[in-house]
């Protein structure tokens, strides 16, 4: 207990020293000639350990630190960092910000978030674990992790190696207006990647466990059986003919579903017209069941915080409601480049969930008959003009509800404005792991590219 305190002592001793050196590089700005500033102070240390077939194969240590100030002249924008926090560092990157800002051409839109926005007296969202782990311990929970996923079968032949990291970081944002606010988090992760062979061939999949608190972590033998199960389900695979079915998106790839859809109604993306959702508040986006909300303030959330990049307070909100889209995603800027008013989503959307059913996976598939699931997607085929949608996919074929056999090496196409109109359903399998939170999701009918 008393190591765990003296950390505690320690993060909060520098917490205290950058917001220190926060308020003084505010001053320096202003003394300069800004009429206005704010900056990001970011200090993250951690180490990560990798084993491959039993051998520690490396050890990473980081510690970094930075920090980037904006300044404004009137309407003139000017930028700088530096990873040295030395005074004289410091006080060179204030002086290139406002040299730059001089310089640069005046945009009707740049400026600081306004006033009355800022959050105020946010509570503690409980981010903050420190996992107290020696190196020495953290290779042998890899290495276990690994041996274990090894022995999982007799066709599992090769490994990619297991990982295990840990990292806590605190996060500091200021501004002239008299804002300082800090957040300290933590992340942690485990995870095992294996090959196996058969007469068909090798096949390669994975497992993996991240959270803020050590102890959400899953055990290093459900990550190991995960990614041998993963593996040697995929052995044998085949190729489909080329058809339209039903697919699901299995909950841990279904998250880069709603991924696009959240990019799609981004600021950026909204006033630079590069967005197939552009001019559709208020219009159907989505079928009529589905309900999408962001929620920042969970309790030890991945994607939780009280404010935004700009220190606007973050609040829960509804972004589509019975597939009805209620809102965007929205910066100080991109809100006035649109003519409306910021939604505290800078630096992008914090935790975001889809309603689920009450079907799990299994009544799901039933539910679909004969389709295809998918279990794993390649490539950048997605395009958020035309919400045209084609990657390269692995899965496996589905008949009578049943799984029957692994597919590798078709595409998926289709269009996502068609896709959010009919999706089907979702089940109440939720991947925790990542600030999207969905389970697997049903979308009526694609095109499977096969043979």
């Amino acid at each position: 207990m008393k190591k765990k305190s003296s950390d505690k002592i320690n993060l909060l001793a520098e917490k205290t020293h950058w917001q220190e050196m926060a308020v003084d590089i505010l001053k320096q700005a202003q003394q300069q000639g800004a009429t206005s500033a704010e900056l990001t102070i970011g200090s993250d240390v951690g180490f990560s350990v990798n084993v491959r077939m039993g051998e520690v194969d490396t050890v990473e240590y980081n510690r970094d630190k930075g920090v980037g100030i904006t300044v404004y002249f009137d309407k003139r924008k000017g930028y700088a960092n530096s990873s040295d926090t030395s005074p004289d560092a410091i006080k060179s990157a204030v002086t290139a910000a406002c040299h730059i800002a001089r310089f640069t051409t005046e945009d009707p839109c740049a400026g600081l978030a306004d006033a009355a926005l800022m959050a105020k007296d946010y509570k503690d969202l409980d981010l903050y674990h420190p996992w107290h782990i020696e190196t020495e311990q953290a290779i042998v929970l890899a290495r276990e992790c690994e041996d274990l996923a090894r022995a999982f079968d007799k066709r599992i032949t090769n490994s990619d190696g297991a990982s295990l990291g840990t990292s806590q970081s605190i996060n500091i944002y200021a501004n002239t207006h008299g804002f300082i606010g800090s957040v300290s988090t933590s992340r942690h992760s485990i995870s095992c990647s294996v090959v196996g062979q058969d007469a068909s061939g090798m096949q390669r999949d994975s497992g993996f466990t991240t959270a803020r608190d050590p102890s959400d972590l899953e055990s290093v033998a459900k990550v190991a059986r995960e990614a041998a199960e993963n593996t040697v389900k995929r052995l044998s695979a085949r190729r489909v003919k080329t058809c339209q079915v039903p697919v699901i998106f299995r909950a841990d790839i279904a998250s880069s579903i709603l991924g696009s859809f959240l990019g799609a109604i981004s600021g950026g993306n909204l006033y630079r017209k590069s967005s197939f959702l552009v001019d559709h508040l208020g219009k159907k986006v989505f079928s009529d069941h589905v309900q999408i909300y962001e929620r920042p303030h969970i309790l030890k959330g991945l994607g939780s915080s009280p404010f935004d990049a700009e220190g606007v307070a973050t609040h829960d909100r509804d972004l589509i409601v019975d597939g009805v889209l209620q809102g965007y995603l929205l910066s100080s800027y991109s809100a006035r480049k649109l003519g409306m008013q910021t939604t505290g989503n800078a630096g992008g959307s914090h935790n975001v969930l889809i309603k689920t059913s009450n079907d799990d996976l299994a009544a799901l598939l039933k539910k679909m008959g004969t389709g295809f699931l998918v279990t794993e997607v390649m490539g950048q085929g997605v395009n958020l003009v035309t919400g045209d949608y084609s990657r390269g996919a692995n899965g496996f074929w589905v008949e009578n509800g049943a799984i029957q056999y692994p597919v590798d090496e078709v595409t998926i196409a289709g269009n996502l404005r068609d896709m959010y109109q009919h999706l089907v359903a979702v089940s109440n399998d939720i991947d925790h792991r990542s600030h999207i939170l969905t389970g697997s999701i049903l979308f009526e009918k694609m095109t499977i590219a096969g043979e």
